[in-house]
């Protein structure tokens, strides 16, 4: 669990980023293709990548560049990830060919720590040495192979949920921001409790927050793992803009029919749900949500399990490739689909 501490002109500096941004959403979309967590939500984003890869070398070779300082797990660099305000993806890509070599070594050393590196990692920041730019190309690359062709979607889901959170600020003030990021985070003043890998203490002292919406980053927030750099939380967006993609379709409706292709597509994307949560997120009663998920169940489409006086519920290999292949078009494509 990761527990920021605010102080008072903490709770008076919490910004949203207003757009995506692009390194963030670089890291967690290589988490993503390594993975295959939401197999709904990127599948078929990962077969199109795979699909490009196979026929660019240039995007293969900095792909495996990337990957080698972008573990599906564990602890990530923190230089890859700068603190940029304006200027997009050429700014944040100067920062990090900036980075001090003291601070590429050490972040570099701790890396080294979880995983072998190749000997290249070694001589990042040396002068007269061409390994950073060659890393820097590398990630402008990879932005390309992964993140162009969905960026619009990208933008759109961020744009979405930052107009979401906003409306919860202007209605509720700063409380109710930090508990409408619930189940991610339980604020529990003056901490803000987070889903995290590693017991991990973050101490604003005052610098505030910067939340982060990101597309790709998926299950629980992440973070900066060096506490005095600008603290950071980047968490995932409430949808995305292809999640009602499974509900478009005619074929999987006349197949399921219309309520329970929503329940369906409804767990599929939630965190396994609650009956409750699902009752109330497709908007039927909570006696008809227990029995369109029975009957889900009994199809092999849903597990669930009971946890303490609930049972949460979620969407088997069967389910997804159910919703991953609904006739009408393939799922996860997003290219018409509204959140």
């Amino acid at each position: 669990m990761l527990r920021i501490h605010f102080t008072a002109p903490d709770l008076q500096n919490i910004r949203i980023a207003r757009r995506p941004d692009p390194l963030w959403e670089l890291v967690c979309a290589a988490c993503r293709l390594e993975t295959g967590q939401g197999p709904l939500e990127f599948g078929a984003w990962r077969r199109d990548v795979r699909e490009r890869a196979a026929r660019d070398l240039e995007a293969r070779r900095a792909l495996l560049m990337v990957r080698t300082l972008v573990p599906p797990f564990g602890y990530i660099p923190d230089f890859l990830t700068p603190s940029v305000s304006e200027g997009g993806l050429p700014a944040r890509l100067e920062q990090v060919r900036a980075t001090p070599r003291r601070r590429l070594q050490h972040e570099l050393g701790v890396l080294a720590g979880a995983r072998p590196l190749p000997p290249w990692t070694t001589a990042l920041g040396r002068p007269g040495d061409r390994s950073m730019a060659a890393l820097v190309k590398a990630l402008e690359v990879t932005f390309r192979a992964l993140l162009e062709p969905r960026w619009r979607q990208v933008r759109r889901a961020v744009d979405d949920e930052v107009d979401l959170r906003s409306r919860v600020l202007l209605d509720g003030g700063v409380r109710a921001l930090l508990a409408s990021l619930r189940p991610l985070v339980q604020w529990n003043p003056p901490v803000l409790e987070v889903d995290f890998p590693v017991p991990q203490d973050l101490h604003l002292q005052g610098r505030g927050l910067l939340l982060i919406p990101s597309y790709f980053c998926w299950g629980r927030p992440t973070a900066l793992a060096d506490p005095a750099l600008g603290p950071v939380l980047v968490y995932p967006v409430t949808t995305r803009p292809f999640d009602q993609a499974a509900v478009n379709g005619d074929g999987l409706e006349r197949l399921l029919g219309r309520t329970r292709t929503f329940v369906l597509t409804e767990v599929a994307r939630g965190r396994t749900p609650t009956t409750s949560e699902v009752a109330e997120a497709v908007g039927i009663a909570l006696p008809s949500a227990s029995y369109q998920l029975a009957v889900l169940r009994d199809g092999g489409l849903v597990a669930s399990r009971r946890e303490g006086q609930f049972v949460r519920h979620s969407v088997t290999p069967m389910g997804h490739r159910l919703l991953d292949t609904a006739p009408g078009g393939r799922l996860g494509t997003g290219s018409t689909a509204t959140p």
